[in-house]
């Protein structure tokens, strides 16, 4: 695909630095340790607080602990840098510590008469802990904390911010006791293979455990939980811990869920319409899984991440991109959508994607994982869009592997651009060849291509029916069925670098290729009325654009023979 990442990060030797933490002087904190931080969880909003030119604010959601939370956003050559003149002993030992989520989030301290430290993370959809220690010179009796964000990126919260140790004088907030156990434990949403749970929130806790029948299974930050991986029609008992820095909570009161039985799952549709759903913002309309056009019949969420263990692939919500976009919200929409008969898949790769299956044990690691996430999230199936090439022995075993566990219903696509299809000997093409009795499709990139040849060994330019079918010839008379035929083009001029064309000239070719009619200069020696149908990049520039392509290309595919 194209025009689909979000910028890639440059980082100065500064963030290198910022690595670079000493550790040193670590301990236990004496009885009489206290947070010298005041208005340390930002109850009383920005009391005791300075952010640069106005970017700091008092947010109630998203929070960590209590009901506020630091929200600042960085915005030009500002860095969103709030900051806290902290009362301190001198020749002593501190903890520094807080809870950040967002943007790229750093937290440091200034002034400490010794070594001034720092620590910073990515950004994260969900809340981490930032810890470091410092120890204070001689004569040091004030240090000055800070966090901050990154110029150009997202906004970061903060929360629950701590610099323990010895008291400085200069009256920090009280250390947190062990919080009372939840309340109002209930069963708020149930599927065949899981039992979401809410309860009310409890003063003081910083997070929560969730037990299945007297097993912890999660923990987790807000109010709500989905525990996954159970059985059709079977009970359940909860119980549910607040948990904070000075302990866990007694348990709940146990509630009990039942799971539903196995659905009966929706076929595809002979024809239908594939969609990118972008998991991140790059200048399309930003959209939740709920809010992607009803044309779409797959709808393939971009992308997974590599991760450092070779051919494994983890997916990581842009909540912050997204605004606020939970986790919880996003298996409910996925479910959501597969209710009304829709296919989400999970898409690895992208233009910049670097997932590589290259052996046996990568292809094993790929497999696991993709399953792994289609079992957390629900999803139905798999995309394979990798860009910068494949290796066909190893993704094949990657793909059974992987069907093996998911079974006859998974939903398997691939993107590959148009020079991977141009011959059965290329990699791509090869791989949809070895996997012809689990594949469901083949949505080739028409697009960022320049000229290619077409199965009738004529050269053809991008922009005209022409271009679509004589290269489509090629995958129909090349050993895929026509049901794993699809034509792959951008949503908008914006979508992608070259190779955008109307709505017409796709329905056209749909036509030429499905009935023979509305062709060019090239029409195929037969007919193909069981081709599948046409994908786009992506819901998000589709949206942009005023729903302009599906409006136009999801009925047309729908009412073909």
């Amino acid at each position: 695909m194209s025009i689909r990442r979000r910028s890639t990060r440059l980082w100065t030797g500064a963030v290198t630095l910022a690595l670079a933490l000493s550790l040193a002087g670590t301990g236990q904190a004496a009885a009489a340790d206290v947070n010298n931080a005041r208005n340390a969880g930002f109850e009383s909003g920005l009391t005791d607080w300075t952010c640069s030119a106005g970017s700091g604010t008092a947010v109630s959601s998203p929070v960590h602990g209590g009901s506020a939370a630091l929200k600042a956003t960085p915005a030009g050559q500002d860095n969103a840098r709030c900051t806290q003149a902290v009362a301190v002993q001198p020749n002593a030992t501190y903890t520094l510590s807080a809870w950040v989520r967002g943007g790229y989030a750093y937290l440091g301290v200034t002034g400490t008469g010794t070594t001034d430290v720092s620590t910073w993370t990515p950004d994260s959809g969900s809340w981490k802990q930032l810890t470091t220690t410092f120890r204070t010179g001689s004569a040091t009796r004030s240090v000055t904390v800070y966090t901050h964000g990154w110029y150009g990126q997202a906004a970061y919260y903060a929360d629950d911010l701590s610099v323990f140790g010895p008291d400085g004088g200069g009256g920090g907030d009280p250390e947190p006791t062990v919080p009372a156990a939840p309340g109002g434990v209930t069963v708020s949403g149930r599927s065949s293979s899981s039992i979401s749970l809410a309860w009310n929130t409890v003063p003081g806790a910083t997070g929560y455990h969730v037990y299945r029948n007297g097993t912890k299974v999660t923990a987790v930050s807000g109010t709500s939980a989905t525990v996954t991986g159970l059985a059709p029609s079977t009970s359940y008992s909860f119980q549910v811990t607040a948990v904070n820095s000075a302990g866990e909570s007694p348990r709940s009161a146990t509630v009990t869920g039942t799971t539903t039985a196995t659905p009966t799952v929706p076929a595809l549709p002979k024809h239908a319409v594939t969609g990118y759903w972008q998991n991140f913002n790059n200048g399309a309309a930003v959209q939740r899984l709920s809010d992607v056009q009803a044309q779409y019949d797959i709808i393939a969420v971009a992308f997974a991440d590599a991760t450092g263990t070779p051919g494994a692939v983890t997916f990581n919500l842009d909540s912050a991109g997204l605004g606020g976009y939970t986790v919880d919200q996003f298996k409910a929409d996925v479910r959501a959508k597969q209710a009304a008969g829709k296919k989400v898949i999970i898409s690895v790769g992208g233009e910049r994607g670097t997932v590589s299956v290259n052996d046996s044990a990568s292809a094993t690691n790929f497999a696991d994982s993709v399953y792994a996430l289609m079992q957390e999230y629900g999803f139905d199936g798999v995309d394979i869009d990798l860009e910068n090439g494949l290796n066909a022995t190893y993704m094949t075993q990657a793909l059974r592997a992987l069907s093996a566990k998911a079974g006859p219903s998974m939903i398997l696509t691939m993107a590959p651009q148009t020079i991977d299809m141009q011959s059965t000997s290329n990699s791509y093409f090869r791989t949809a060849l070895n996997v012809k009795d689990i594949l469901t499709v083949v949505n080739m990139q028409y697009y960022n291509s320049g000229s290619m040849l077409g199965c009738d060994g004529k050269v053809y330019s991008q922009g005209s029916v022409d271009f679509l079918t004589a290269l489509a010839c090629i995958q129909l008379e090349g050993g895929l069925d026509p049901s794993q035929v699809g034509l792959g083009l951008p949503a908008s001029t914006r979508g992608a670098g070259s190779g955008y064309v109307s709505p017409t000239v796709v329905n056209n070719a749909l036509d030429c290729l499905a009935k023979g009619t509305n062709c060019g200069s090239f029409k195929p020696s037969r007919t193909y009325p069981d081709l599948r149908g046409a994908m786009t990049w992506s819901t998000n520039w589709d949206a942009t654009a005023g729903n302009a392509w599906s409006n136009a290309v999801g009925p047309h595919v729908h009412a073909l023979p």
